[in-house]
């Protein structure tokens, strides 16, 4: 915008060199545009079964890869866990027979 108005404030440039800035403007506002992918993003919002399909496609991608990461961080805890009682260690023996012990209290008492 300072551009513009700077070209058109000249009061020494000949109409022509005026043109050939608000030219020169002009291109650089349609690159950007160009650039800003402006006109995808409008053929997408306005065409809404390719936007439900894209979204959809977005969902599910997301919802893969949170399946994948909390496998492989349940994994991952299960290998610590595995480690720690191999080591045979009172605290965490205790700790784990605990939660044990809870989880199988709260089997027991939701009978379906």
């Amino acid at each position: 915008m300072e551009q513009l108005k700077e070209c058109l404030d000249d009061k020494n440039k000949s109409d022509r060199e005026i043109i050939e800035g608000m030219h020169a403007l002009l291109q650089k506002i349609t690159l950007q545009f160009e650039r800003s992918r402006m006109l995808e993003y409008t053929e997408l919002m306005l065409s809404m079964p390719r936007l439900l399909w894209v979204n959809f496609v977005a969902g599910v991608a997301r919802g893969v890869g949170v399946v994948i990461g909390i496998t492989f961080v349940t994994v991952l805890l299960l290998y610590v866990l595995q480690w720690l009682g191999a080591l045979n260690l009172p605290l965490i023996g205790d700790f784990i027979a605990d939660i044990v012990r809870i989880v199988q209290s709260q089997l027991d008492s939701k009978m379906y």
